[in-house]
């Protein structure tokens, strides 16, 4: 395995690589870095060109000052490493993030796999969690160990599920992971949307797109799965059971199934 930093738009962005062949690029959540791949990296990488790596303000890349577009900040690694084409997995932002990559840079990619994917441009009214009232007078207060237990609830432990019902170490990694970005300035630099957004183009995708979804994930991010299953044209949509957000992280082995079947026909 090899790792490092490239540098792109006055980042300096922390990857690692491993394996030949198709390059496979795991873009992670937003409540994570390049680790909540730990269980999928080695595993693909004995059969592709493996590459992960954390957006600034993540993990070991630091948030700096100026304007910048995370699909532009995904443009910046490849180029660096030299990935003319690639296999995109994203979760959540992570998902958005290679959505809107698919869109400005089509001939760049083979197949995309979305996971719990975060969409642009796209709003439906759902009941939002019962913790984000909470996080916002956490928030305000500079509670930061609140803000990240209260978010751990949404994301991890998901809908009518307590923490002890939750893999221990899945949980304590996902806090870690968030414990860093929680105190990175993230308003230190002004991200630009894409525009127009992806939510009303995403029959411009042409490539093969793997859905999956945890069937104890957010109303919002349900929906948004079955918005991008129903409006990308060569899409299929998988639910995973009893997992909420990270599906890859609590069921390792069924999620890289799901993934190694559709690669396999692409």
């Amino acid at each position: 395995m090899k790792s490092g930093f490239v540098e792109h738009n006055n980042a300096k962005f922390y990857y690692e690589i491993d394996g030949a062949g198709m390059p496979l690029v795991f873009v992670h959540a937003g409540i994570a870095d390049n680790r909540m791949w730990n269980e999928q990296f080695d595993v693909f990488a004995k059969k592709y060109q493996a590459i992960r790596y954390d957006r600034r303000g993540f993990g070991k890349t630091k948030m700096v000052a100026g304007d910048f577009a995370l699909h532009d900040d995904l443009y910046g690694v490849l180029k660096a490493l030299d990935v003319k084409q690639a296999i995109l997995v994203g979760c959540s932002q992570g998902g958005k993030t290679v959505t809107n990559f698919a869109l400005e840079h089509p001939e760049m990619v083979k197949a995309l796999v979305l996971v719990g994917s975060a969409l642009g441009g796209f709003s439906v009214d759902v009941e939002s969690p019962k913790q984000e009232a909470e996080i916002e007078k956490a928030e305000q207060a500079g509670d930061l160990a609140s803000v990240n237990e209260l978010e751990i609830q949404i994301w991890v432990d998901g809908k009518g599920r307590t923490s002890d019902q939750v893999n221990s170490n899945v949980r304590e990694l996902v806090k870690d992971m968030n414990w860093i970005a929680l105190q990175s300035p993230q308003d230190l630099g002004n991200e630009i949307p894409l525009q127009p957004a992806a939510a009303n183009r995403l029959s411009e995708i042409t490539v093969p797109t793997l859905v999956i979804i945890g069937d104890l994930d957010t109303a919002w991010c349900q929906a948004a799965a079955e918005h991008l299953a129903t409006n990308i044209p060569n899409a299929k949509k998988i639910v995973m059971n009893n997992v909420a957000h990270l599906p890859n992280m609590e069921k390792p082995e069924e999620f890289n199934g799901y993934v190694m079947e559709f690669l396999g026909k692409v």
